[in-house]
């Protein structure tokens, strides 16, 4: 059989891929098991945040009228009548002429309404063993005291759906009480290698043979993309057992993706497969480097993605079509990975006839963001490049090389928190 392959831009292979994909069903679990998740609901405020007029510092609250005569010279003294613990309440309401030593985060008595920082005042003690504050100033109403709602308003919303559930998230989250929060379900990613000349990680190497290290690759990348991963094992030449496998994986998993068997060797046999199974090709070959031969089906509303069996080229494969898509069935607001721009720290004389993705690492110095590929050779089947690689160097179609100094668009790899709480 002749595999015709009408190769197709990044983007729009890009958009194929999306366009099958969709939100995964919610399903509620326990705040502690929260952190990496999705958000599938938007979170509002039950109320507000400080609930209660309190002291944002160790010091003294009293009524700020009691001070207007402080100042020029003058000093105003405060009979301290009492002190207020965090966690605790003064009963009875404060007089004028008194004050009470509070806490950071004292609940403000009754009749106070502003709050000086202990430095800033003077304590004096009487014959009769009462203590006094001295203030030299005028106090405004309000000074150095946190209102209700200050931070945080009744019914505001505080995290938006498809939010990826950060530290920071998961603090605004238990400050509301949310023990219990819906989230998407983990996607669930069926992984089958391709091709006869695998070997296990315990064989010794054979002549002709090389271990099997996409899987592992991808299993980490799936797990990094926030999903759930079952090996289907590996298929061998024969439709007839490839058809089974994939047939199981499909009936288990929200999305398959396969290493190997996508080229137009005699033994790459996935374009057969897709038909014996009646998945609709989206594409078959792309223009970019490495990973041309990436392709994707779609069957009941499934994606099937076969990626290349030569480690670089799987691995970029992956992340520009797999893993966005996995982004997208959690509902994740920013699928993508995040694009930047960077100083080229050395030079890439090999000229792009197609877009080409390049490992990097990518670093920032002295405020200013560089790159370089982090392999000597740039070849689909290099796996050295890939352990330094946080980053994708995007090098356009149509460039003769690129010189160190030159301004590049960057891919970026790791964990991305933009998805932060709204507001």
């Amino acid at each position: 059989m002749i595999l015709l392959r009408k190769p197709i831009p990044v983007q729009e292979a890009v958009q194929k891929v999306m366009s099958v994909s969709h939100v995964l069903p919610s399903e509620n679990i326990s705040l502690e098991h929260g952190y990496g998740r999705v958000l599938a609901d938007d979170v509002y405020a039950p109320h507000p945040v400080p609930w209660f007029i309190r002291s944002p510092y160790d010091g003294y609250a009293f009524a700020a009228h009691a001070t207007i005569k402080a100042g020029a010279g003058h000093s105003v003294l405060l009979e301290v009548v009492g002190a207020i613990g965090r966690g605790d309440d003064w009963e009875g309401t404060l007089q004028d002429g008194q004050a009470v030593k509070v806490m950071t985060g004292s609940a403000l008595p009754d009749g106070a309404d502003a709050v000086m920082m202990d430095e800033l005042v003077r304590v004096k003690t009487d014959p009769e063993g009462k203590t006094f504050i001295e203030i030299r100033r005028h106090v405004s109403q309000g000074e150095n005291v946190c209102q209700i709602g200050e931070d945080i308003r009744e019914g505001q919303l505080l995290v938006r759906k498809g939010t990826v559930i950060n530290p920071g998230v998961m603090a605004i989250l238990a400050t509301f009480g949310y023990s219990t929060i819906s989230v998407v379900r983990k996607p669930k990613v069926g992984l089958i290698v391709s091709g006869t000349d695998l070997l296990s990680l315990e064989e010794p190497l054979q002549i002709g043979k090389v271990r099997n290290s996409n899987a592992y690759m991808l299993y980490a990348q799936c797990q990094r993309a926030r999903s759930e991963i079952k090996k289907y094992g590996q298929i061998g030449d024969t439709i007839e057992d490839s058809v089974k496998k994939i047939k199981h994986a499909l009936k288990e998993s929200d999305l398959v993706v396969t290493t190997g068997g996508v080229s137009v060797g005699d033994t790459d046999i996935m374009p057969k497969v897709y038909k014996e199974i009646g998945a609709l090709l989206l594409f078959n070959k792309v223009t970019m480097r490495p990973g041309s031969v990436t392709s994707a089906a779609q069957i009941d509303n499934k994606l099937l993605i076969g990626l290349s069996g030569n480690p670089s080229a799987c691995y970029v494969g992956f992340e520009l079509f797999a893993r966005p898509a996995l982004q997208k069935l959690q509902g994740i607001s920013h699928p993508y990975l995040r694009k930047t721009q960077a100083v080229l720290k050395t030079d890439f004389p090999k000229a792009n006839p197609v877009t080409r993705f390049v490992r990097g690492c990518t670093s920032l110095y002295e405020g200013k963001v560089y790159v370089e590929p982090t392999g000597s050779k740039d070849k689909s089947n290099i796996v050295s490049s890939l352990s330094g690689a946080n980053s994708f160097i995007v090098l356009p179609a149509g460039s003769k090389g690129w010189k160190a100094g030159s301004t590049v668009d960057v891919l970026l790899l790791e964990k991305d928190d933009r998805d932060k709480a709204g507001s």
